[in-house]
């Protein structure tokens, strides 16, 4: 036990305050008052005046009389350090919830009190350094997220812009500030395609038409809380120049592909027609057939190749005519299985009644290969605004964002037999009728095809 600490320190004076008591009481009533008082008496001139001896019960009040004021003297000493040390620690808190950490208090002692506030310092200096990283970091992450391509927009419950970056400031306010606005009055000012993305509250792939040309955007929104209060984070990605630099890509191995082919099948022929030259030259005419026939089979070959990836190439123009929604919905009826949702339209459609067919038996297998309920696959038409809008709908897995991104990619498929073109194909007809194809996972699983055709197409 140290000789500094609080508990010597209140054990000394405990006992000093004994002892004091105990001489003031054996003073007052064995030595040294009653000897003087019994010597005074003596005295003819002052025995008369002088009091009697007093006893035990005087004893114990006088010496109550000395302790208490001692008591009180010696309190306030022990007191006064925790007193003070009790200040200084409600300015720490203070300042701590005020975010001010740069507090310490001066330790001079070496008792209790002098460890505690030496320990309080230790976590000050923690608390500073810690916050000094933070607010680096927080620095550097406002950096990255400021000038990322991405628009990032963060709203609270009502609807009010809590942050958002650059990118967002100049794609929803011409690069003014959005902090504090509501973001459903932003959205009245976007095309009408991404704001009816944005309040489906679902991740979705679409195509939007801004300054003269369509811009393709991955949405994706998700909640979360922060500061202990729900926030929703809307994340618009622009995906035109990386599909572009994917279906550069894609084009670039189909090429390869080709060239491949080209280089296994001519050079057989190359070879079999030096061959048949040769025979030809000696007058062995019995085995010439022989070879033309080989010579035949790899051209023919590679014709098959190269006539599957013209069909893709050689798409044909389409040829828009009005169409009855009713007799269409019976013939696509007649080749793939679907839950009609809501009604037909009375007024008839204007596309490629083949080309719109042959997307939507694509989809539709697609949705039923997509797993989930049989009668979860569904269809839905409706008119929005001047588009037709077609939704083809599942209840299987959905699409991760990964494949969400290139599911529109030329040649792309998930599948292992290499097949499943019918998204990319979808797109290309779609967009040949002027329209948009835009891909949405559904909050309660699944995923949502929707082609928006033109009501009337000059």
């Amino acid at each position: 036990m140290q000789l500094r600490s609080l508990q010597v320190r209140l054990s000394g004076l405990l006992m000093l305050a004994g002892l004091s008591g105990a001489l003031v009481y054996a003073g007052i009533t064995q030595w040294p008052v009653p000897q003087l008082l019994s010597w005074l008496r003596h005295d003819p001139r002052l025995g008369v005046h002088l009091p009697t001896l007093p006893g035990t019960s005087g004893g114990l009040l006088a010496s109550l009389l000395v302790l208490l004021p001692l008591a009180l003297w010696l309190g306030g000493q022990v007191m006064a350090p925790i007193r003070r040390l009790l200040r200084a620690l409600e300015g720490a808190v203070a300042s701590y919830r005020d975010g001010d950490f740069s507090f310490s208090i001066s330790a001079d002692r070496r008792d209790e009190l002098g460890e505690l506030i030496r320990m309080h310092n230790a976590l000050g200096q923690t608390l500073r350094e810690q916050r000094q990283h933070l607010v680096q970091r927080e620095l550097l992450l406002d950096t990255v997220v400021q000038h990322t391509p991405v628009s990032l927009v963060l709203a609270n419950t009502q609807g009010r812009v809590a942050y958002a970056n650059i990118a967002a400031r100049h794609l929803f306010n011409e690069g003014r500030s959005l902090n504090g606005l509501d973001f459903g009055e932003l959205l009245l000012n976007v095309p009408e395609t991404l704001r009816r993305a944005v309040e489906s509250g679902e991740d979705a792939l679409l195509s939007v038409p801004m300054d003269g040309a369509d811009e393709t955007f991955h949405l994706s929104q998700r909640l979360f809380r922060l500061q202990g209060r729900p926030h929703k984070l809307y994340s618009f990605r622009r995906m035109t120049r990386e599909l572009s630099r994917q279906e550069v890509a894609t084009w670039k191995r189909v090429i390869r592909v080709i060239s491949h082919e080209l280089n296994n099948s001519l050079a057989p022929i190359s070879s079999l027609a030096h061959s048949g030259a040769e025979l030809a030259r000696r007058g062995d005419m019995a085995r010439l057939p022989g070879v033309f026939a080989t010579i035949g089979e790899r051209a023919r070959h590679l014709h098959g190749f190269i006539a599957g990836y013209a069909s893709f190439a050689k798409l044909p123009t389409p040829q828009p005519q009005p169409i009855d929604w009713q007799a269409f919905l019976d013939s696509l009826a007649l080749h793939c299985r679907y839950r009609l949702v809501g009604s037909v339209p009375a007024e008839p459609g204007w596309f490629d009644k083949a080309q719109i067919e042959q997307v939507l038996i694509n989809l539709i297998k697609n949705a039923h290969e997509a797993g989930g309920a049989e009668d979860g696959v569904t269809l839905a038409l409706a008119q929005v605004g001047h588009d037709w809008r077609i939704e083809v709908a599942d209840r299987g897995p959905g699409m991760s964002e990964t494949v969400l991104a290139q599911a529109l990619l030329p040649f792309y498929s998930t599948k292992r037999s290499g097949t499943g073109l019918g998204l990319a194909l979808a797109r290309e007809i779609t967009e040949a009728h002027g329209g948009r194809i835009t891909l949405a996972n559904r909050e309660d699983g699944g995923l949502r095809v929707s082609l928006l055709l033109p009501v009337r197409v000059a």
